[in-house]
């Protein structure tokens, strides 16, 4: 499988033709996938857009109604009263899964909470390139969520974020986390960030693909603004068998540690 990581400079309001822009260039290079930042089609910082961002899936599904590659694409989602930060796959022109962002940044100078509300659910999914799961930016800083994805089968963790200069040695960090979790629970990682500037952000870019050994296979430079890399889910099963780590889930005892956390909280 070809994957291809759109590490783009997103503007406040409409990314929309350089998102497009992207997935032509990628499809013209034989990609099966391609994967965009955190809320590509609108920026990041939507507090300083003018007008509203929000668009309903059906909407965003009209913009990738070519049957390749598949995309993930995050945008500002509307659904009903609520707005969401949600990632849709695309699969032949039709949405296959949508993520809404389950941790928000609800602290400055990000204040995701007061633009969006939160996810409440975790899913893999099947795909016709493989059992995926998404989580975005904040999403994977808990670390029990990449393991309930894998848990639940996922062989790819696509993980797209606008992660920028406001979090000191986030670069650092990010290169750690993905690492860890691609060689920890035996899969593949895709790390799709944006570049350049936008409402008052410096995103750092550094878009990568790790391999289930938590070798980075793929490492976008600072102006590449589409990243190619070539993965085998195979060696996902391979890896998985040779030393299998992530064992019995054990979800009496989760289930059991979550009630007791709830009830201390209540």
């Amino acid at each position: 499988m070809r994957i291809a990581i759109g590490q783009l400079h997103c503007r406040v309001g409409n990314s929309e033709s350089s998102v497009l822009e992207a997935v032509g260039a990628a499809r013209d290079e034989g990609a099966d996938l391609f994967v965009t930042p955190e809320l590509a089609l609108s920026g990041y910082a939507l507090a300083r857009a003018n007008g509203d961002t929000a668009r309903t899936l059906d909407d965003v599904a009209a913009l990738f109604d070519d049957a390749e590659p598949a995309v993930v694409v995050g945008f500002h989602e509307r659904l009903g009263e609520a707005t969401f930060n949600s990632s849709v796959w695309i699969e032949g022109g039709t949405p296959l899964h949508v993520h809404r962002k389950l941790y928000l940044c609800d602290y400055p100078p990000f204040d995701e909470h007061e633009l969006y509300a939160p996810g409440d659910a975790l899913r893999a999914f099947d795909t016709e390139l493989g059992r995926v799961a998404i989580l975005t930016c904040n999403d994977a800083w808990q670390p029990f969520a990449p393991a309930l994805a894998a848990h639940d089968g996922a062989e790819l963790l696509v993980i797209p974020a606008a992660s920028s200069t406001a979090v000191a040695e986030a670069e650092a960090y990010w290169r750690d986390l993905t690492r860890l979790y691609a060689r920890l629970l035996q899969c593949y990682v895709v790390f799709a960030n944006q570049a350049e500037s936008e409402g008052g952000f410096t995103f750092w870019g550094g878009s990568h693909v790790v391999d289930p050994r938590g070798e980075v296979i793929a490492a976008a430079g600072p102006d590449e603004t589409v990243l190619m890399a070539d993965v085998d889910l195979a060696q996902v099963a391979e890896r998985r068998a040779e030393l299998p780590l992530l064992g019995d889930l054990r979800p009496d005892v989760l289930v059991a540690e979550l009630e007791r956390h709830a009830g201390s909280r209540t």
